[in-house]
């Protein structure tokens, strides 16, 4: 046993303080700071253990998921790549929830490239698009609640959306409609985002009483599969610009 014991010192120093008879007590205690630096050298063993997980995981980063038939942009009020990740949202979300949906709305921070170029689209230049974990919601809004989250992506620049249409007028949402109907304050609309702007993100508190519709699913996989259906079909992904949101006159 005590040769077992000398592998591990501080335990040895343990067993003989608690064998003894003699009290002890301890007159001084030393700190010694201790730092960990990125510049430490790897482990072989263990850089070799993991490097099969690795060259997978670069590997299907790699994978090319679709391709872009344009240069699809991000832009304020409105941009193709905008259009085009709202349409995910919208189709997904109708197919994983298995609902109608009267609109989705993208919160446009969440879209983290400006632009994606013409020409091939891999799975990592999507988590770089939207690199964060953010689950696609649905909530229950009525037509006040909806005015007043309007009004707030309004004084943001406009976020992408598809099922509505709206203008922007002194930072305030303005001829709104859902589904092309003018927005009724008295009705219910079933409106998608993601969970971050649903919690009250973006300053969109009057989001955070209203319950929330969940199946745990990623808005990043939603993008995933709506691309990748495009591509089983041997559609290239397009956009336009169809005054989604636009400035009034």
């Amino acid at each position: 046993m005590m040769r077992s014991l000398v592998k591990y010192p501080l335990f040895l120093c343990l067993f003989f303080a608690v064998s003894c008879d003699t009290a002890y007590q301890t007159s001084t205690v030393q700190y010694k700071d201790y730092r960990i630096s990125s510049k430490q050298p790897a482990s072989n063993e263990l850089s070799s253990m993991l490097k099969p997980y690795a060259d997978s995981v670069n590997k299907s980063m790699n994978d090319v998921v679709a391709v872009a038939g344009i240069t699809l942009e991000k832009k304020q009020p409105e941009g193709t790549l905008g259009n085009l990740l709202a349409d995910a949202m919208m189709a997904k979300a109708k197919e994983k929830f298995n609902t109608p949906v009267d609109a989705v709305f993208m919160n446009s921070g969440g879209i983290r490239l400006p632009s994606i170029p013409q020409g091939n689209i891999t799975r990592g230049k999507i988590f770089e698009l939207s690199p964060f974990d953010n689950q696609i919601v649905l909530l229950k809004l009525n037509g006040k609640i909806l005015q007043q989250f309007l009004d707030t992506t309004a004084i943001r620049g406009g976020w992408p959306t598809a099922g509505c249409t709206y203008q922007l007028k002194n930072k305030k949402a303005v001829n709104i409609t859902i589904g092309g109907q003018p927005l009724n304050e008295n009705a219910e609309y079933t409106i998608g985002m993601v969970d971050y702007v649903a919690n009250g993100g973006d300053n969109c508190d009057m989001l955070k009483p209203i319950p929330q519709q969940s199946r745990g699913y990623l808005f990043r996989d939603a993008i995933i599969e709506y691309f990748a259906d495009a591509q089983k079909q041997g559609k290239a992904l397009v956009s336009k610009i169809e005054n989604r949101v636009s400035y009034a006159e």
